[in-house]
């Protein structure tokens, strides 16, 4: 399986139809035999322009799911569309991730979870998501979550619950924190044996620097391929037949317990 990583920056002063346009042609210059092609958090508006989330809002036939279809009918790929501001039934706004099928058919949307709210106006703007899934592909099941989901397993538990063995994980993740981004990408492959493929915007928005180093983490928790800081588009080979046989030769989520409420809770005190 060949997967291609869209490493891109949403620069302030480029509008996201300017950036839509930039970015197309980033995807038909992409060589032949991708499989799937995924793209950061937000990226047509910018995760950091709160300003024109309103305005920039769209739904799932709007400019950046077009734009994306096209190019998975064109390419015959799966394309992870990063994600959009969907405006969701009652005109609530939601950060969307929209994966496509090679026909250009939205194959399923997972709304992110986790609201950043640590210097950010995305819980004021935005409605949390309310579900997990997973889509079937010929190379596996995927999930999705998006960027700050990333710190909560809780969340990918129930990702392999839902059976995902591939997750796409957009983002918008600055550079402050690089490597957090690298410790969380890494521990969530492992603790699920899945192959993470985490995409992150770079560049700087609204004077925040995005990190980059966008990366495919195998189940083993070994980095494939990681990116650099700069826009890059990112291209790896992966064997989806990993997941099962790393399962299987170790198999840690058969010994899982997938509800530990009933264990006694005791508080030791001095």
């Amino acid at each position: 399986m060949r997967i291609a990583l869209i490493q891109t920056g949403s620069p302030t002063g480029e509008d996201a139809a300017a950036r839509r346009a930039r970015v197309g042609r980033t995807l038909a210059d992409l060589p032949t035999g991708i499989d799937l092609i995924v793209l950061p958090e937000l990226w047509a508006v910018g995760f950091h322009h709160f300003d024109d989330y309103t305005a920039e809002a769209e739904d799932l036939t709007g400019p950046t799911v077009r734009l994306c279809a096209d190019a998975a009918r064109a390419r015959q790929a799966w394309v992870l569309a990063g994600s959009i501001v969907e405006r969701a039934d009652g005109g609530r706004l939601r950060n969307t991730a929209v994966l496509l099928d090679p026909e250009g058919r939205v194959a399923t949307t997972s709304s992110k979870i986790h609201i950043f709210g640590y210097a950010s106006r995305e819980v004021e703007l935005l409605s949390p998501g309310d579900t997990v899934s997973s889509a079937p592909t010929p190379f596996g099941r995927l999930g999705t979550t998006t960027c700050y989901d990333l710190r909560f397993p809780g969340l990918w538990n129930e990702l392999v619950d839902a059976g995902a063995e591939l997750v796409a994980v957009p983002a918008a993740w600055p550079a402050a924190r690089l490597e957090h981004w690298r410790l969380l990408t890494t521990a969530r492959a492992l603790d699920t044996q899945t192959f993470v493929i985490a995409v992150n915007s770079c560049g700087t928005q609204n004077g925040v620097a995005l990190g980059g180093h966008s990366r495919v983490v195998d189940p083993w928790g070994e980095v494939v391929a990681e990116a650099g800081a700069d826009e890059e588009v990112l291209i790896v080979d992966i064997d989806p037949a990993r997941v099962g046989r790393t399962r299987t030769e170790f198999p840690v989520l058969a010994d899982r317990l997938t509800d530990y409420r009933p264990l006694r809770r005791t508080e030791v005190t001095a």
